[in-house]
């Protein structure tokens, strides 16, 4: 009888440094699963499963469980494409992720060598936070021969008061630097035109991230008439807006699926996509460099958005899989 794959799960969980504030809400805790899958030559991938919010947590918690009474099986390829295809998104990432390694895609012989993770764009908190954590990366960047490129939160706290911030942010913020603001879809048409009105023109403006509704292409397209715009959580509701979204596409490669797809597009240089945390374990983060450094030998090179400084240190965020997963075993 041939041998076939075996499925190891095992649950993690760790707290950010600070707690992260959007549109959306607030929150500090990061819950998920990891995935160790065996071949029979003995070469081991690794997945990792990390939704975001509440509801996805709930799917991938019921697909984690079914997947959790195959551990004792002896799978095929198949079954688990099967798996893939069926499966929310941040499941579909683990499984496609730790099936890419054992293929030999990526991290083997026959496959790309783990690329290290490129300077990344400095995440700011919202709020009256900013101007001091904007500061204290002014002060550290002075030594630095590339240009700062800072990500702000925004529609996050009252309009009157991130209209102030905006104006200390803006006489602050070096001429040679990028700016990105996210709104995470906070806006509705009225505000998001009175920002880029301001905003026009301003040669450090990157992008407006997510300014409007996840379902307002028509309002998006609107804006992107006259600034750069990124699409975030649209892409992920709307995955068919990937095809012929002409602004920049900020990819969070845990949370939209399988991430061989992406692999060959930034491998073939597919233009304006950015790539950005979900706030992973070392064995997601290790997929995100390697996606974020093809993405800078692209055409359109751009700072990934890796949020250093957010995540604490430790074993379970090194990149040696190893050592994560005998960490995740500790916690469990």
């Amino acid at each position: 009888m041939t041998m076939g794959l075996r499925l190891q799960i095992r649950p993690y969980s760790f707290v950010l440094t600070r707690s992260l504030r959007n549109a959306a809400g607030e929150w500090q805790q990061r819950r998920g699963w990891l995935l160790r899958l065996q071949s029979p030559s003995g070469r081991c991938g690794w997945g990792e499963v990390s939704p975001l919010d509440s509801v996805e947590q709930r799917r991938c918690a019921r697909a984690m469980t079914e997947l959790a009474g195959t551990s004792s099986q002896s799978l095929t390829e198949a079954d688990l494409e099967r798996h893939v295809m069926v499966s929310p998104g941040a499941v579909a990432f683990g499984l496609g992720a730790a099936l890419a390694e054992v293929q030999e895609l990526v991290g083997g012989a026959a496959g790309e060598s783990w690329l290290p993770a490129p300077s990344s764009a400095q995440l700011l908190p919202a709020g009256g936070e900013m101007p001091a954590a904007l500061e204290r990366l002014l002060a550290e960047d002075l030594a630095q021969d590339h240009p700062l490129t800072v990500k702000w939160k925004v529609a996050a706290t009252a309009d009157a008061e991130e209209w102030r911030l905006l104006e200390w942010l803006r006489d602050s913020l070096p001429r040679r630097s990028k700016l990105r603001l996210d709104a995470n879809g906070g806006w509705c048409r009225q505000t998001a035109q009175r920002w880029v009105e301001s905003l026009q023109g301003d040669p450090r403006l990157e992008w407006l991230e997510q300014p409007l509704m996840v379902d307002d292409l028509e309002g998006h397209r609107s804006l992107l008439a006259r600034v750069p715009v990124a699409l975030d959580e649209g892409l992920r509701k709307h995955p068919a807006w990937r095809e012929h979204w002409p602004g920049w596409q900020v990819r969070r490669p845990s949370l939209e699926g399988d991430p061989r797809p992406l692999l060959r597009q930034l491998q073939q240089g597919v233009p304006r996509l950015m790539l950005s945390t979900a706030f992973e374990t070392g064995i997601g983060a290790r997929w995100l460099a390697h996606l974020a450094a093809l993405q800078l030998q692209g055409p359109t090179p751009t700072a990934p958005g890796l949020a250093p400084g957010w995540s604490p240190q430790g074993p379970l965020l090194s990149s040696d899989p190893e050592q994560v997963w005998a960490a995740s075993e500790a916690i469990g």
